[in-house]
């Protein structure tokens, strides 16, 4: 019923206590978002940082881990790139229904810098990185 953007409301400051909590991608620790949860409340995880090994494995696996030893469920969320979704999804925006932000476009020759404009935080869209016919040509003759 309620949104929240994160940057604009730290939902850990105050004592509003919440029904979900949705972690997308997110770096804080289950422990402080169960904090803000309902007694019977629900922590649906979702990616984030986990360290420079296993990725958001470490983060995700700590949560379900402790799921049992806490009134609040704990759940993951894990997105399913379906090729059925895919063509929905692409239908939706080529009909005008659905409209994708896009932050940043770059060019295949500026991969690096694409990724390290789409690791910083607080992100606003999607990062796009195009390949043209010519840099493809390229890359299949390397």
């Amino acid at each position: 019923d309620h949104v929240i953007d994160y940057a604009e409301r730290d939902i850990l400051a105050g004592s509003v206590r919440y029904d979900v909590v949705f972690e997308l991608g997110g770096v804080r620790s289950a422990s402080a978002l169960r904090s803000v949860l309902t007694t019977r409340g629900t922590l649906v995880l979702s990616s984030g940082d986990g360290g420079r090994w296993f990725g958001p494995l470490v983060r995700l696996g700590a949560a379900m881990v402790t799921s049992p030893f806490v009134r609040q469920r704990v759940c993951m969320f894990v997105a399913n790139s379906k090729t059925a979704n895919l063509a929905q999804l692409t239908g939706l925006i080529d009909r005008g229904e659905l409209h994708p932000i896009v932050d940043r476009t770059y060019p295949l020759t500026e991969m690096a810098e694409a990724i390290r404009y789409f690791r910083r935080p607080h992100g606003r869209g999607k990062v796009v990185v195009t390949v043209d016919h010519a840099t493809a040509d390229d890359i299949d003759d390397r």
